[in-house]
């Protein structure tokens, strides 16, 4: 018989653990959106205020740094990264997109932590509105989600 592991949070008991959501002021009538729906969704899976950190950092490029901060402290068993880079007239956010998803991508690999990419990378803020809570739903929920599911395939993983 196949033994499936499949990432969910129903079973899953989040007491006792830290989580830090790292959030970029820039854009934040966008990125305070995102930032609600990760609370939100913390809150709703019974994880108390006390237990979750929001760590504000300057821009979307910082968010590396804090998540890294965070990481490094070793306080947290997960992490959720919101940010908002509009496209201008340039390709500055190309470059700003290609950094943090590698930097986020690898940081999670090295540390075993579960760090979620909840970065909006939107050609519009019409864009960016929608999916701050608009009509495409809230990636700051989202992201956190894939954050809590993947932990508890980690740990359920570890439990084997």
């Amino acid at each position: 018989m196949i033994n499936e592991i499949k990432p969910s949070t129903k079973a899953a008991d989040y007491s006792g653990k830290r989580f830090a959501i790292v959030v970029s002021t820039y854009n934040e009538m966008v990125t305070g959106k995102l930032l609600e729906g990760a609370v939100e969704t913390l809150q709703n899976h019974q994880i108390a205020d006390e237990r979750i950190d929001v760590l504000w950092v300057p821009g979307a490029w910082e968010l590396a740094l804090g998540a890294k901060q965070a990481v490094n402290s070793g306080r947290y068993a997960g992490l959720v990264c919101l940010g908002a880079v509009i496209r201008g007239e340039t390709t500055h956010d190309q470059h700003i997109n290609r950094f943090v998803s590698m930097a986020l991508g690898e940081m999670s690999l090295e540390s075993g932590l579960p760090i979620a990419f909840g970065l909006l990378t939107c050609n519009s803020f019409e864009q960016a509105h929608a999916r701050a809570g608009g009509k495409v739903g809230n990636k700051g929920h989202e992201a956190t989600m894939a954050m809590l599911e993947m932990l508890h395939l980690s740990e359920q993983l570890n439990h084997m």
